[in-house]
């Protein structure tokens, strides 16, 4: 008795092909809808599914293989009992199922109305790969073009497929189909309006697709893959260009995101630079004009700039692409570059540059994920803001409207740094960013530090409240006028006093931004 392939293929590469070999190793082809056409088409004899189900097609192809006779096929076991009952109820075993789904994401990405996506949601499709990939044991069960020459190759050896790569081939079955609930799942939440975080009380599908292979990740030896989150059109960094350079690496993607999400701050309406290095901002200026904006940023810390990440909210023209010629930067992403930038490209090779439309700049993360051996954790991203009104002047010397307008712009840009943070901030940029240290007053210093002179008549921010009142001491010997921090410490009386003491405003907002 022949063997029984049921192929039912969206994407059809190699199919024909395929179908051909297995026709010539004593295998009988069933099949559906386009796929049996094609077949027939090249020659080969083809059984409909209709005819093994004695049960046609209908609901406009929503039903075809939804039936006993194909799932008892292939879901029954090589035992006797399996054996007898689907020889008295006439079904004939199915030894191999080669299915790929109706194209879900493709639909999707081709921004299809919401009816026809729903009509790309493959019902029949899963059901018989997991049917399959269940009775691995007995039925060899395909979903990718890449492995059909494996397959025929164990077939022409053996008479038969191993048991381990049926096995591998289950496993890899129902990644697919899983990858397919997910996108299916972020899809209709995304619908229905439900945040991810939304979903937190109960199980949770969250799927994506390889869309870029990077250089590497954190360092050359690790493997690293930019995932396309399923079921959704491309929306922020998946909406990048790369016009030019070097492959990205996971430090690039990054650090990307990091300068956008400062840059994000500050909104669309400004012209705003930030530049990141090794995940911290160490610039930031806001001007009327983006090259003016990018000269502000660097000035902050030009030794840090080198080697670093630039995002800018504007178009970037000639005259600010030159300027960042003249220091060695990974990546410089913008909403777009004037036609005289791009010729500039050819003269850095090796920089990549990225374009990212402003929407998309703008759009923040939702969640926060962090793998943990066994599980993960997920978060909230961090976008709570604060404005003016939700501060609360401490000390007997409140901040002018001008300091008010300088602590609020640090504010946002100290939450991005890595705690525990200091961030001093003067004029339109910043000065001085102290970052990643195990206590507060040495981040302090480092930013008084950094800042140098322009640290006389700076404000400070700080991600979190003072443990103690050293902090405050350093800010008077830098020549500091004004401090914003969360409050919450039980010495915040202490640094009260040391500011009352040399006429220093501090301001609580009542919000913690660590950033581990």
């Amino acid at each position: 008795m022949a063997k029984i392939a049921l192929i039912s293929l969206s994407d059809k590469t190699g199919a024909v092909d395929f179908a051909k070999e297995l026709v010539s190793l004593g295998f009988e082809i069933v099949s559906t809808g386009g796929t049996a056409a094609s077949f027939r088409k090249a020659g080969l004899a083809v059984t409909d599914i209709s005819q093994l189900t004695n049960f046609p097609e209908c609901l406009d192809g929503r039903v075809k293989t939804l039936h006993p006779m194909v799932h008892a096929g292939i879901l029954a076991r090589p035992i006797d009992e399996h054996l007898r009952q689907v020889a008295k109820l006439g079904c004939k075993l199915i030894d191999l199922v080669c299915v790929n789904l109706y194209p879900f994401q493709q639909t999707v990405d081709k921004g299809a109305d919401f009816e026809t996506i729903v009509e790309n949601i493959d019902i029949g499709g899963p059901s018989m790969l997991r049917s399959a990939a269940k009775n691995f044991e007995r039925v060899t069960v395909v979903t990718d073009p890449s492995d059909y020459a494996r397959v025929l190759k164990e077939l022409r050896l053996n008479g038969k497929v191993s048991k381990l790569t049926r096995l591998e081939l289950s496993a890899k079955a129902f990644s697919h189909t899983a990858a397919y609930d997910a996108a299916i799942s972020q899809q209709m939440n995304e619908r229905a309006g439900r945040r991810t975080m939304d979903l937190a009380g109960g199980p949770i599908a969250i799927g994506g697709t390889p869309e870029l292979t990077l250089r590497y990740g954190e360092n050359p030896h690790q493997k690293a893959v930019l995932f396309k989150s399923s079921g959704l059109l491309p929306k922020g960094m998946l909406a990048m260009k790369k016009l030019s350079g070097k492959e990205l690496s996971y430090n690039n993607l990054g650090d990307m995101e990091t300068a956008m999400a400062v840059v994000r701050e500050f909104g669309p309406d400004r012209p705003c630079v930030c530049i990141v290095k090794h995940a911290t901002p160490c610039g930031v200026g806001v001007a009327d004009d983006i090259g003016e904006a990018y000269r502000l940023a660097l000035e902050s810390d030009p030794v840090s700039a080198y080697g670093g990440i630039v995002a800018s909210n504007r178009q970037l023209d000639e005259k600010t692409v030159s300027k960042m010629a003249e220091i060695f930067l990974e990546v410089v992403v913008a909403t777009s570059f004037s036609g005289e930038a791009v010729n500039l490209f050819a003269k850095k090779p090796s920089v990549r540059f990225v374009e990212l439309p402003l929407d998309e700049m703008m759009r923040p993360k939702e969640v926060e994920i962090k793998s943990l051996p066994g599980g993960f954790l997920m978060q909230e991203s961090d976008t709570r803001q604060v404005n003016a009104s939700d501060l609360k002047c401490v000390t007997k010397v409140c901040p002018t409207e001008e300091q008010i307008e300088q602590l609020l712009k640090a504010w946002k840009v100290v939450k991005h740094v890595k705690s525990n943070a200091i961030l001093l901030w003067k004029g339109q940029s910043t000065v001085g960013v102290g970052g990643g240290q195990t206590n507060r007053v040495g981040a302090a210093r480092i930013a008084i530090e950094m800042a140098g002179e322009k640290a006389e008549g700076s404000v400070m921010a700080s991600d979190a409240f003072f443990p103690f009142k050293d902090t405050v001491e350093e800010a008077v010997k830098a020549g500091i006028k004004a401090i914003i921090q969360p409050g919450g410490s039980i010495r915040d009386k202490e640094s009260i006093e040391e500011c009352d003491k040399h006429g220093i405003a501090m301001v609580f907002t009542g919000v913690r931004h660590f950033k581990h």
